[in-house]
């Protein structure tokens, strides 16, 4: 036996790879609103607060 327990092996693993993929996950997130295809739901996001409910019917 190795003399580590199992627990510090998964400590280890999210410790180096866990932090590299949140950091992923972050950037991925933080990116995604400045795609190019965002800007139209964007604006559409924007604008729905001031749409009436029996507008486009």
């Amino acid at each position: 036996m190795s003399g580590h327990s199992t627990y510090e092996t998964l400590r280890h693993l999210a410790d180096s790879w866990g932090l590299l993929a949140m950091m992923g996950i972050f950037a991925a997130l933080s990116l995604w609103p400045f795609r190019p295809g965002a800007k139209r739901h964007s604006d559409e996001a924007a604008r729905s607060i001031f749409k009436d409910e029996t507008d486009g019917r």
